[in-house]
Order: C-alpha cells, then structure tokens, then sequence
C-alpha cells in the first residue's frame, strides 16, 4: 500500500524526531510505498536546500518530498513558527495530490496530528497518528505559552483528532495514560518505545584522552547528554550541584537546546558544573563512558508529555542511571523497576544530592547497575519496536477496509 508520513522534520535535518521518522519510514518501506512530506531542513541540517516549491528525492526506498517551506534556524520562534506555517500551507494540498492509503502523522509542527486528520478526513483513508511530544500540553506545561481560549481551541482539535485515528502510537505507558484520559477508546492505543538500537562493540577505557575531556577532572561525574529543552527539571539539579560544589561531584551537561543559555548563567557560580557542545556521533561512546551516573529528567507535570528517548542509549551502554522525574514517568518505572538505577524527586534538590552520594560510595553497586542496563536494553531492542510499528500501521490499514 501507499503510505504517506507527514513530518516538517527528515534527514538531514538532525532533530531526534527527523531521525525516528527515517527509521520508521524505512522500515514501512520494507514491505510499502512510502513517501515522506517533509519542510526544507532547517533543524541544525546536516544538508541544505536552496528554494524549490518541491523537491523529490529517493533514500533508502522511502520517496522524500520537501516542500519549500521557510528555512529559517530553529532558535528564534517567531521564525520558527515562519517554517511551522509555511510547511503546513504546502504540504497539506501536496498530500492530498498523493492520493495515499492511509495517512500517518508525526508531532512536527506541534498540529501535524490535526493536519494530518484532516488530510485523511477529506481523502476518505485511514490516519495514524505517532505522538511523540503531546501536544498543547508539552507547550502549557513547558511554558511555552499560557493557557488561553486559543490554546483550549487547539485542544479540543486535537482530541478531535485524537478520537479520528484508527491508531494512536505513543511512546510510553505513562502517555498513553494521558491520551486515555483525553477520552479515547482504550484499544486504539498503543505503545512503541524506541528503543535501543545495538550497542558498542567495545567501549572505551575510562582513561581514554576523550573521557577524560569530557569529565572535566571530576572524581566522580553525574553527566547529562541530550536535549535541554523546556521538559527537564534544570533549577532542581542545579539546586543539587550546588548541595554537592564541595564534594568532588561533578555536573556535565553535554548538548543544546532552548534552556541552555539560561541554565549557563544560572551555574556562573558553581564550579562543579560544566557545559559542552553536541560530541560527534563516533564519540557517542565516550560520552556514555564519561558519565559515573547518568541523568534522565522530567519535570513534574510533564511526565507521559514528554518520554526521553535518550533512556534507550544509556541502557543499551550499559550505564547507571538517576531518573529525576515522577515516579509515575516510564522511565523511572523502567529504571527503578530493573534495578538499573534510582530515581528522585524532581522538586527535592536535596533527595538528588542524597542519592548521588549513597551511589558514589557504592561503586559495586553501581556496577551491578549497569549489568543490569544491558540486560533492560534487551528487552526494548529498536528492531523489534519498528516491526511492532509496522504492524500496528498494516493492521490499521486492514481494520478500515473490514
């Protein structure tokens, strides 16, 4: 059958949702005609286009069609939302043009659930909706913007689209709470992590000259490498970091994101926490090995809005992990459940404080932390996640022809 995906998002832009869209593309692509509605890149691309009102063209079996949205960097919103607008006024006649069997949606723009609904409403076809960051409440809850009649308005769109698809996938038991509370029926929701794609064959020695750059000379580092958005609770670790400046624990903060210039002036005084740039992707290891604990955060109100999908890289690296997040989050069930790491509470600066130094004198335990990391990744190997993907779409497909 034909597939149509719609997310502004694709390779080469480099966002995590860019990089789920090709491998679940790609995937479908396996056994499907696949074609992807994708914005020109603008997400930190590895590649950039100049203007076409739509480019074609082939990767890895799956069609790429980029319509000639606005470029503009994703840093400044206003610009943001230029890219956002631009890409939903072409991309929605374009795929109508296409005339798919069925429709599935991605979450970039922040509406492409209700576009995509909507494009699978006036087609006649079945849509399945992928959420990845769950909308408005990521935006509210992240304080994006406030709760206003406008905001209410998006909402009751996007239960609407919500209840149209034949399928909703999400990312984990604690946002597929969410969406059932939202009111749709229990049988249209499923899970699919992402999961952990194949680890290292070997990882680096802890004296390596890169791990030792990357630790920054701490003793004992409490390292976190990933996105710093709005979703993290940022003030309660750094509120830690401080209870533990004179304690030879070190904070790292690999990576960007739209809290990183406040998270920077806000640590100006603190010694133990340092900030770093993206590592390239062959020294993804090195960071992994970097980190004596590795931190995954959600800030209360946000858990099943936002599920950190960085979870699945420090299992499959077999590191200890210190889940700062709801102990309803997935990922501190998973976390806390394997026996892989601790959680804490995400407004207790002093809990985390009090946890990392229980840790840091129990370096067997720790140990036996991470061997049991790597047994958890087993259990969510990437592979098996996209064939759960794939058939969940086919059986979608199969179920609105009955």
């Amino acid at each position: 059958m034909h597939i149509l995906l719609l997310n502004e998002y694709y390779p080469p832009d480099t966002s995590a949702t860019a990089k789920m869209a090709a491998q679940v593309a790609e995937a479908l692509a396996q056994r499907h005609h696949v074609t992807v509605v994708a914005g020109r890149p603008s997400y930190d691309p590895d590649a950039r286009y100049p203007y076409a009102l739509l480019r074609r063209d082939a990767r890895n079996k799956v069609t790429v069609e980029c319509v000639g949205s606005t470029a503009f960097p994703r840093h400044q919103m206003t610009r943001r939302v230029s890219n956002y607008l631009s890409y939903l006024a072409l991309a929605v006649p374009r795929a109508l043009a296409l005339r798919p069997d069925i429709i599935l949606a991605m979450t970039d723009p922040p509406v492409a659930g209700i576009a995509g609904a909507f494009i699978a409403r006036l087609a006649g076809r079945p849509f399945v909706y992928n959420i990845r960051d769950l909308y408005p409440d990521m935006a509210v809850g992240g304080d994006i913007v406030r709760a206003s009649k406008w905001v209410a308005r998006w909402e009751n769109l996007h239960r609407l689209a919500l209840k149209q698809a034949a399928r909703v996938i999400v990312l984990g038991d604690d946002m597929r709470d969410r969406i059932l509370a939202k009111g749709v029926v229990a049988e249209r929701v499923v899970v699919v992590r992402d999961g952990t794609a194949t680890p290292p064959a070997q990882m680096p020695e802890r004296s390596d000259p890169i791990v030792q750059e990357i630790r920054h000379g701490f003793p004992f580092v409490v390292l976190h490498a990933g996105n710093l958005g709005f979703y993290g609770a940022w003030d309660t670790l750094l509120a830690a970091a401080k209870n533990l400046s004179n304690e030879n624990a070190g904070f790292v903060f690999i990576g960007d994101g739209a809290n990183r210039a406040a998270l920077e002036s806000a640590a100006r005084n603190l010694p133990n926490v340092k900030f770093a740039p993206f590592r390239p992707v062959e020294q993804v290891a090195h960071v992994m090995m970097a980190g004596d604990l590795h931190i995954i955060t959600v800030k209360r109100g946000l858990e099943g809005v936002v599920v950190p999908s960085k979870l699945y890289s420090t299992l499959a690296a077999g590191r200890p992990i210190l889940v700062v997040a709801p102990p309803e989050s997935d990922a501190a069930r998973i976390v806390v459940g394997s026996g892989c790491g601790v959680a804490a509470d995400p407004d207790d600066p002093a809990a985390i404080a009090a946890a990392i130094r229980e840790l840091r004198a129990q370096p067997a335990r720790l140990a036996e932390m991470g061997r049991r990391a790597r047994e958890t990744a087993a259990k969510y190997a990437r592979v098996d996640e996209l064939n759960r993907f794939v058939a969940i779409v086919e059986d979608a497909a199969r179920s609105s022809r009955a």
